[in-house]
């Protein structure tokens, strides 16, 4: 049997019970370690589960699977993700490429940042499309993501923000210096050799900053956006966390507003109820309460 596994958004301790007698009793189990990280890390979950861990990257996922398949058909094989396993990035291929090869397949559900968003007080059934904010790059910068805020907003929907995190990821100047590394004959031991980057996790503070130069490109192209600097956000870290944060204010005050470690997101709001607008008051970054006007639409 293969598990695809939620480990859930806090700790170790977050996996549910019917998880957690699965995984003591499979044969291997691996951690996927490129969608999300759990704060707890790899150590603490190896002591709680008494089971060592195979990390799995983007590579072994997308370019190895048959290895973590490899005898799932006569043995139990868990493959741990943190949420859900089918929340915010789904893993069909693994369950697919099960399916062809006749290993059973089970799947056990956890709380993802999909349903947990909600301790913020906005109601979920008021969402929208979910859309992920990347890193931008000195030559990339794409803007698909606002159109979709866009989209939510005209139709007085919220929108959660996955903001971008780069795990073992290899830069444009590290495979081109690679590539110029294999062609020298005197260096022929370091062929195969990757270099990868220093982990990345975007911050509320980086997303908004991007948000608001879309608002500032748009304006010099002559439209006026439909989100300014004065879109009510929301942003949330380590939700599920015990130090966990969550912050409410402009978009401009999203910026600028410190929220520490990883992992973030960020919500941009739509049509608001009172009770809406009234939890958002508990988590305000100043002492300014927004106006609770019924079914408010905020600018």
């Amino acid at each position: 049997m293969l598990y695809l596994i939620g480990l859930g958004l806090g700790d170790a301790e977050d996996i549910t019970v019917k998880g957690l007698e699965a995984v003591r009793r499979c044969r291997r189990v691996y951690l996927e370690a490129y969608t999300s990280v759990l704060p707890a890390g790899r150590e603490a979950l190896e002591k709680f589960y008494g089971k060592e861990l195979i990390l799995a990257d983007r590579e072994m996922v997308e370019q190895e699977a048959d290895s973590i398949l490899k005898d799932a058909d006569v043995c139990d094989v868990a493959f741990l993700v943190v949420g859900d396993p089918f929340g915010a990035t789904t893993h069909s291929d693994l369950v697919l490429r099960a399916v062809n090869l006749g290993i059973p397949y089970r799947v056990i559900h956890n709380a993802s940042i999909m349903n947990a968003v909600g301790c913020c007080g906005l109601q979920l059934y008021n969402f929208g499309e979910t859309v992920s904010i990347v890193f931008w790059t000195d030559t990339w910068k794409p803007e698909s993501f606002f159109d979709k805020i866009k989209k939510n907003r005209q139709n007085g929907m919220h929108t959660l923000c996955l903001l971008d995190i780069k795990v073992k990821e290899q830069s444009v100047e590290n495979l081109m210096k690679i590539q110029t590394i294999c062609q020298l004959e005197a260096l022929q031991f370091h062929r195969g050799r990757k270099i990868y980057e220093p982990p990345r996790y975007m911050s509320v503070n980086q997303a908004a900053e991007q948000l608001l130069a879309i608002i500032q490109n748009r304006r010099l192209q002559g439209e006026e956006p439909e989100i300014t600097e004065n879109t009510i956000c929301v942003g949330l870290a380590r939700v599920g966390a015990q130090d966990q944060k969550i912050a409410s204010g402009t978009l401009y005050q999203m910026s600028t507003v410190e929220l520490g470690g990883p992992l973030h997101s960020m919500i941009v709001t739509g049509t608001m109820h009172p009770l809406e607008l009234e939890m958002l008051n508990l988590f305000s970054v100043d002492s300014s309460k927004f106006e609770n006007n019924a079914f408010q639409r905020n600018t």
